[in-house]
């Protein structure tokens, strides 16, 4: 199986042209499923927020790969515990550090129904 690639949502503008046209202002929510057998990830820039929702009824967890950075340092986040219908919420991540060679984040999760959306920030 391939890596499952998702499409960041880009955020509104400061100043949106008015009136918002109807789902404008929408994002997706993505289900782990099958194709997550490989992982996911997505066009990394240094401006995108990671969101995960557990819809899954037992705690699963999350994993966020790192590359190494400048200063020959690494920082994957393994095994991150998201609690039942719980969400979390990732920060933007640098470039230097978490772009991987394709130019992408990668995640993965543990369970098919945890849910992934990526916002891009203007």
């Amino acid at each position: 199986m391939a890596r499952l690639v998702l499409t960041p949502k880009v955020l509104l503008p400061g100043y949106p042209v008015t009136p918002l046209t109807a789902e404008s202002a929408d994002f997706t929510w993505t289900a782990a499923g099958a194709a997550f057998a490989d992982g996911a990830g997505f066009q990394l820039t240094g401006k995108e927020i990671l969101l995960v929702q557990n819809t899954n009824a037992g705690a699963q967890t999350v994993t966020i790969l790192s590359v190494i950075d400048p200063y020959k340092r690494t920082g994957d986040i393994t095994t991150y515990s998201v609690g039942i219908a719980e969400f979390a919420v990732f920060p933007m991540f640098p470039v230097d550090g978490w772009r991987q060679a394709d130019g992408q984040l990668y995640f993965a999760a543990t369970a098919t129904d945890v849910k992934f959306s990526v916002l891009r920030l203007p």
